[in-house]
């Protein structure tokens, strides 16, 4: 169209022109018997016009569909293009306009085009080439799979960390073009400012088993982007998607919190939720909850059971019709969102309420965070650890936040961390973020560490060291209350599940020599992969990695290959469902040179789960961390 506009502006011009000379000649503009001048004009305008606008591809037909959310929510590995398939010897063009979120300030916030073989997402079969994002950063992660060569990448816009500057530079329209007719493939992206190329010349590897000249698969990712495809030299699976307008069909509600706090109202509660619809012709598209009605039933005024209703009244262009589409889940009205142990008013006395017992084996560490609240009337209205035996019959020490404790152990330990100031240590600690780790050394003795930030901001420390009289196989604690309450509430993650890999990390944790530091945590999910769930980076101190591990049996990095993963489940689909609110335990052991993980999941089915990986190696055992990280879900350390 836009080429047809200068068209039809140049001829305006002409016309009213030659309208001025005929009205003095007298002469007919419309005559056959024009000047031969005229024709000549048209003839070198026409002539001088070729080539402006935008280029004609041959062979392209209309596919007109979003993928991705518009308000640039869509985390990686979320949604997906349809796929392409390009046999040996043939090539594939698409053109897409690529959105890009103007305030992101990741050079990864792009699309990356994934290259497989003839198998379906989740087949048996199913394997990758690799993938092949726009961005271009030799150091970083543009380029990535078994069979991709990242030397044969190049860019005319080179980016040097993921935090450079000029992601937008990447937005447009872009020609997206796969080429297999020389043998190999050339894959060629470039919206007129910057062009990847990735040349290949040998030809791919037999995926397939059926020789190098099995068809391969392509389809394109987007990570807080999205995309709208406007056309493709070849059929997709599932057929073109004509530009026509399309009534919706059906919905899905994405992101709907399990729990509300009660007093919270709908918008709010409400307000990142995302629904992807179902439109005819099998197109879909993801809409924010700005797009959407909502209405609980019977009410959000009162604790229980809820059903969320959800209306969606628009055309795929946005036009208003007359019958809406409906989506309905469930949530629950609560009054804390949270575990928490005693009165939220603070009124529960010592000893009242206490959690669980946590085991702590020999050589091992467990770490728990939570908040601290207090009455602020006394400094011993706060968290007190209780370090006992499993069934709580004997009691080795039991220490408080204020410098002090008792019992057959705490004689022989050494307490440090005495406030210069307990009257603003007391105030602090009302909603103070607490780290309470207890180490067994496995001799008999056991130490107690608890780093409390206040919320002033400082940093508290109180320890006990060299507890004693300890059994180092029968060692666990338990946390209670005196006038206060203690709340899991430590969260990485946004509670819808929104957040993308790598979008949100703990605290390091910093695993001894010839010791194991064990974390609680729940785990939630999005339940749409099951690499949606936590995972474990290895790291030295100033972050440079050993190994990442996730929760599903896969892994990578510079010493993952030495290790031996097990605990594959058995049944995939049962472990990611029982995976939403599941109770894991995950623990580092430092052997020196190697280091082990190993995670144990209680799912929401009452089974448990383990996952291990075991050798991974070369570790520097003096300097060993760890932390958590998410992709599409969201961790409550406990």
């Amino acid at each position: 169209m836009k080429y047809l506009n200068k068209i039809a502006s140049v001829f305006c011009s002409v016309a009213l022109g030659l309208l001025a000379l005929t009205s003095c000649e007298g002469g007919d503009l419309y005559s056959v018997d024009a000047p031969d001048w005229i024709s000549a004009k048209v003839d070198s305008i026409n002539e001088a016009n070729k080539g402006k606008g935008e280029e004609e591809i041959e062979g392209m037909h209309e596919d007109v569909y979003t993928v991705g959310a518009t308000d640039f929510t869509t985390g990686w590995w979320a949604v997906f293009s349809k796929y392409y398939q390009v046999p040996d010897g043939e090539k594939w063009i698409t053109q897409f306009n690529l959105n890009i979120n103007p305030n992101a300030s990741n050079t990864y916030k792009n699309f990356a085009l994934i290259i497989t073989n003839d198998e379906d997402r989740g087949a048996g079969n199913y394997k990758e080439y690799g993938a092949i994002r726009y961005d271009y950063q030799p150091s970083g992660n543009s380029e990535w799979g078994d069979y991709i060569d990242r030397s044969l990448a190049s860019s005319t816009l080179t980016f040097e960390t993921d935090t450079d500057p000029g992601v937008g530079n990447l937005g447009g329209k872009v020609t997206l073009t796969v080429d297999r007719t020389q043998g190999g493939m050339i894959v060629t992206m470039t919206n007129g400012k910057v062009t990847k190329t990735y040349n290949q010349s040998s030809p791919l590897a037999a995926l397939n088993g059926d020789g190098s000249n099995s068809p391969i698969r392509c389809f394109l990712v987007p990570e807080g982007s999205y995309i709208d495809f406007l056309g493709s030299t070849i059929e997709p699976i599932g057929g073109y998607t004509s530009k026509e307008d399309k009534l919706p069909l059906s919905m899905t509600l994405n992101g709907v919190p399990k729990k509300v706090k009660l007093g919270t109202e709908l918008a709010e509660a409400f307000a990142n939720v995302t629904a992807t619809i179902q439109f005819e012709q099998g197109v879909t598209k993801d809409v924010p909850a700005s797009e959407l009605s909502f209405q609980a039933v019977p009410d959000m005024n009162s604790l229980g059971t809820k059903t969320l209703m959800a209306a969606y009244n628009k055309s795929y262009k946005g036009e208003v019709i007359s019958k809406s589409v409906m989506a309905m889940a469930s949530f629950d009205v609560v009054d804390k969102l949270y575990t928490s142990i005693g009165n939220t008013d603070n009124s529960t006395a010592f000893w009242g309420a206490h959690s669980e017992n946590f085991k702590v084996g020999p050589k091992e560490s467990f770490v728990t965070s939570f908040t601290n609240y207090t009455n602020g009337q006394n400094n011993w209205n706060n968290f007190v650890v209780v370090l006992c035996s499993s069934d709580g019959s004997k009691e080795y020490a039991v220490v408080r936040a204020d410098n002090y404790g008792w019992g057959d152990g705490y004689a022989a330990c050494t307490p440090s961390g005495g406030q210069s100031d307990w009257g603003a240590w007391l105030k602090a600690m009302d909603g103070a973020k607490v780290t309470v780790a207890v180490t067994n050394n496995g001799d008999g003795t056991a130490d107690i560490q608890c780093v409390m930030i206040g919320n002033d901001g400082n940093t508290y420390i109180q320890n006990y060291t060299g507890i004693n009289n300890v059994d180092p196989n029968n060692c666990y604690f338990n946390l209670t209350v005196d006038g206060s309450h203690i709340e899991f509430d430590d969260v990485i993650g946004a509670e819808d599940n929104s957040t993308a890999f790598w979008g949100a990390h703990s605290q390091m944790l910093r695993v001894p020599l010839g010791q194991s530091v064990t974390t609680r945590i729940k785990n939630f999910t999005n339940l749409q992969n099951n690499w949606n769930n936590f995972v474990v980076v290895l790291t030295r101190e100033d972050n440079t990695e050993y190994a990442v591990v996730r929760a599903d049996n896969y892994g990578w990095g510079d010493s993952y290959g030495a290790c031996k993963p097990s605990g594959g489940q058995s049944d995939w689909a049962a472990w990611l469902k029982a995976m939403d609110e599941a109770m894991c335990y995950v623990s580092v052991t430092n052997n020196g040179s190697s280091a082990d993980v190993k995670c144990i999941m209680i799912g929401n089915d009452g089974k448990t789960y383990k996952q291990d990986y075991i050798g991974i190696s070369p570790v520097d055992g003096e300097d060993l961390f760890f932390r958590l990280t998410v992709d599409g879900s969201h961790l409550i350390f406990e």
